[in-house]
C-alpha cells in the first residue's frame, strides 16, 4: 500500500488529491479531497489500521466498513450523504463520500445554541422523509443521532438543509452476510435496539424522536453519569415534558415527540410516513411560531406537490428534487402570464389558484391546481411553435412551479422522464377535451 500520512507531507490518497484533515475519531478519520476525474471535492473517510487490528474490536470495525461500502451508489436522496466509491485497503480501507461543508446538528444540542423551534419541526420532517427513503431500501441506520446529521449552513450561518450521514451501523434487511448487533449511540436508543430485539423502522423513529428532545430542551430525553442507570431511564421513565421548557413549545409538539419516544414500538408511529405527517401538522396548522422562518418551507411545498394531480406518479425523491430546483412564483388575480406572439421560455404547473385562457379574447379554457400551462417552451421542437397561440391571465391568486428546459435539464433523468409522462397525460386529457367539444358541443356547454 502507498504511504499515506498527512503529517509527512503526502498529497493523495489513493487516485484522490488530499487537500486537508476534516477530523478524526477513535477509529478513523476523514479528509478534504479532490476527485480529480469529476471535478469534485469528496469527504475521504479512513478506517485507522490500529482499529482494523485491534484482537477483540477488529472485526467488528471491519463489518462496519464492510456494511456501508455495500451502499456505493445505492442511496440516492437530496437529504442522505451519497457515497461514491469504496476501496477495500488491506491496511486503511476507505470510503470516498458527498462532501457537505458546516457542522452537524451537534453543536445545536447546547442550551446556548438551540435553532428555532419550527426550524427544528423542519429538519425533523427532512429527516424522517430521509429515513422513509432508507427503509424502503431495506435499510436501518441504527444510529441516527445529532452527530450523523450534517447541516449545511448559508453565509448568515443559519441551518437550510440537512443531510444523514455514517451508514457504518446500518442493519440490511436484505443481506445475508452476519451483522452486528447491539449498535448504536446510548442516549438514543430505543428499548428493543438494547435489548438486541428484532428491529423495524420504529427503532430509527425512536431515536429521531429523541435527536428533536434533544434540540428542542438542549438536553437529551435522559441523562445519567453511568450507563447502567441511563438504561435503566429509558427502559422505565417517560421522557420529561417538553412544554415550559422553552418558549413556543406547546402540547402538541410535546405529544408529537412523546408519542416517538414511547417505550413500545406498537405505541410509536406505525411508519415514517405517519412521523413526517405529525411532524408537518405542527407547521400547516401553526402549532408552532413561525419567527424566523416566515415563507414557505420546503415541508409545505413537498406536501402541496403530494397533493396535486400533475405529480402523481412521483416518489418522494423526485417531489424532492421539484422543491429544490423548482422557481416558486405568485401572481395576482388579473396577471398576464402569457400573452399571444410571445416566445415562451418557461412552463408553469399551477399549484394553488387557477388560470384563463383566451383566444382572439374568448375565453376557451379554465385551468386550476395539478395542470400544467405553456409545456410547448419544453415540448416544441422549434422556435415557431414556441410562441404562444393564446392570452393566459390569472382568474385567482395563483402560486406556480415553474421551469425552463435548462433548469428542468438539471433533474435527474428519472425525474425528467416523469415530467415527460405527465404531459403526455395533460396533452391526452385535453386532447379528449377537445374531441368531445367537437361532437358533442351542447353537452360540453
Amino acid at each position: 500500500m502507498e504511504a499515506i500520512d498527512i503529517e509527512l507531507g503526502a498529497s493523495r490518497i489513493g487516485k484522490y488529491q488530499l487537500i486537508r484533515r476534516l477530523g478524526e475519531g477513535a477509529t478513523s478519520e476523514v479528509f478534504l479531497c479532490q476527485d480529480d476525474f469529476f471535478q469534485r471535492d469528496v469527504a475521504l473517510k479512513r478506517v485507522r489500521s490500529a482499529a482494523l487490528t485491534d484482537a477483540v474490536d477488529g472485526p467488528v470495525y471491519a463489518r462496519f466498513f464492510a456494511a456501508e461500502a455495500a451502499l456505493v451508489g445505492r442511496l440516492q436522496h437530496p437529504n442522505v450523504v451519497q457515497i461514491f466509491d469504496a476501496v477495500a485497503d488491506p491496511v486503511a480501507p476507505y470510503l470516498v463520500m458527498e462532501y457537505v461543508p458546516g457542522t452537524t446538528l451537534k453543536s445545536f444540542c447546547r442550551p446556548d445554541n438551540l435553532l428555532p423551534l419550527e426550524l427544528i419541526v423542519e429538519i425533523g420532517f427532512k429527516c424522517a422523509m430521509a429515513l422513509s427513503y432508507v427503509y424502503k431500501q431495506g435499510l436501518i441506520h441504527r444510529d441516527v443521532k445529532p452527530a450523523n446529521i450534517l447541516a449545511i449552513t448559508n453565509a448568515q450561518g443559519l441551518v437550510t438543509d440537512v443531510k444523514i450521514t455514517d451508514f457504518g451501523s446500518v442493519l440490511n434487511l436484505q443481506a445475508d452476510a452476519t451483522q452486528v448487533h447491539q449498535v448504536g449511540s446510548l442516549a438514543y436508543m430505543s428499548p428493543e435496539q438494547l435489548e438486541g430485539e428484532v428491529l423495524d423502522s420504529r427503532a430509527d423513529i425512536y431515536s429521531l424522536g429523541a435527536v428533536l428532545y434533544h434540540l428542542i430542551a438542549g438536553r437529551p430525553p435522559f441523562e445519567a453519569n453511568s450507563q447502567a442507570v441511563l438504561m435503566n431511564q429509558i427502559y422505565n421513565q417517560t421522557p420529561a415534558p417538553l412544554t415550559g421548557m422553552r418558549a413556543g413549545v406547546n402540547q402538541a409538539v410535546d405529544e408529537v415527540l412523546q408519542k416517538a419516544l414511547a417505550k413500545e414500538p406498537k405505541d410509536r408511529y406505525p411508519n415514517w410516513d405517519a412521523f413526517a405527517e405529525a411532524l408537518s401538522d405542527l407547521i400547516v396548522s401553526h402549532k408552532v411560531p413561525r419567527g424566523h422562518l416566515q415563507g414557505v418551507l420546503d415541508s409545505e411545498r413537498f406536501n402541496l406537490l403530494r397533493q396535486l394531480d400533475f405529480f402523481v406518479s412521483f416518489g418522494d425523491v423526485e417531489l424532492w428534487e421539484v422543491v429544490h430546483r423548482a422557481k416558486w412564483q405568485r401572481f395576482p388575480f388579473g396577471h398576464s402570464l402569457y400573452k399571444r406572439g410571445e416566445e415562451g421560455r418557461t412552463f408553469h404547473i399551477i399549484a394553488q389558484g387557477s388560470v384563463e385562457v383566451f383566444r382572439n379574447g374568448k375565453r376557451v379554457a379554465l385551468l386550476g391546481a395539478g395542470t400544467s400551462v405553456g409545456e410547448m417552451a419544453y415540448l416544441a421542437p422549434n422556435p415557431e411553435l414556441r410562441r404562444h397561440s393564446t392570452d393566459v391571465m390569472v382568474s385567482e391568486p395563483a402560486t406556480t412551479i415553474s421551469f425552463t428546459p435548462e433548469t428542468l435539464g438539471q433533474l435527474s433523468p428519472n425525474c425528467r422522464h416523469l415530467f415527460d409522462e405527465a404531459f403526455i397525460r395533460v396533452l391526452v386529457r385535453r386532447l379528449h377535451a377537445a374531441h368531445e367539444a367537437l361532437a358533442h358541443p351542447r353537452r360540453i356547454m
